[in-house]
């Protein structure tokens, strides 16, 4: 089937609970499969949530017994709430599926959405997902009076920044002029066909990701367009942008099967 249309499920006042959406998912997902709808994406708000995905450790989650989600699909925990602009594509795929190409294309829409509100973002090697770069290792502000060299997020086994306090929140990581992700990437594709999405942080209260290893990040933290452009901006704002982007990457990819390099004969 072609086109991609979009279906705004809830925003605000509205916004949807996750396990609402998460049945949602499912149900487009076989219609999708059974070629009954086109691509879909499903855009929305959750009230706050956290889910992980299945290679969250057990020490990356809250401290406080805060209920966490789990879901099926990749990636780590992470956080969804107010302020959050989150996206569900649920698209068909050759086979067999590339997956990282799927990533590399959503990841693509939010870069661009990002650089239409002026805001420059990126892609970070071996890390998913869109993000602020920080600045070179050493001309960052020293963690509580030690050198970078000893940061103990990195090299102290036993070191918890989430006992830490503000000096190693997450939600602090512009002020530490450190990396921060501003969109968070986690799917799943199953019979070829996707599931979840992205979370784009537009204006939300990030001190929620300093219970948690947000993505199972130490030494990085996560950003917002409010909070980088230094103004208010709203989900109401970017939904149009982001829609706009989403559409022109993915109706115009070309998809084709991931390659498979065969073992050259004997």
């Amino acid at each position: 089937m072609s086109g991609l249309r979009f279906v705004r499920m809830g925003f605000g006042d509205e916004a949807v609970e996750y396990q609402e959406a998460w049945d949602e998912q499912r149900r487009v997902h076989a219609a999708r499969f059974a070629d009954e709808v086109p691509d879909t994406v499903l855009l929305l708000e959750h009230p706050p949530v956290y889910t992980a995905g299945r290679r969250t450790a057990d020490n990356e989650r809250p401290l406080d017994g805060t209920p966490v989600v789990d879901v099926d699909r990749g990636g780590k925990i992470t956080w969804h709430g107010p302020g959050q602009l989150v996206g569900y594509p649920i698209q068909k795929l050759p086979r067999p599926v590339d997956v990282v190409a799927h990533v590399r294309r959503l990841e693509d829409a939010l870069i661009r959405t990002c650089a239409e509100f002026g805001l420059e973002t990126t892609r970070v090697e071996g890390r998913s997902g869109v993000w602020v770069l920080g600045d070179p290792v050493e001309q960052r502000p020293a963690l509580g009076g030690l050198a970078l060299d000893f940061d103990p997020r990195l090299h102290d086994e036993e070191f918890d920044p989430r006992l830490n306090g503000p000096e190693y929140a997450p939600s602090n990581a512009g002020q530490r002029r450190e990396d921060r992700k501003i969109a968070a990437i986690g799917i799943r594709v199953a019979k070829g066909v996707t599931m979840h999405g992205f979370a784009l942080n537009v204006n939300p209260d990030n001190k929620w990701f300093d219970r948690i290893i947000p993505c199972g990040i130490r030494d990085a933290g996560v950003a917002s367009l409010a909070n980088e452009l230094g103004r208010d901006v709203t989900i109401e704002e970017v939904l149009p942008v982001v829609e706009r982007h989403l559409r022109d990457v993915l109706e115009n990819a070309e998809l084709k099967p991931r390659e498979i390099e065969k073992a050259p004969a004997a």
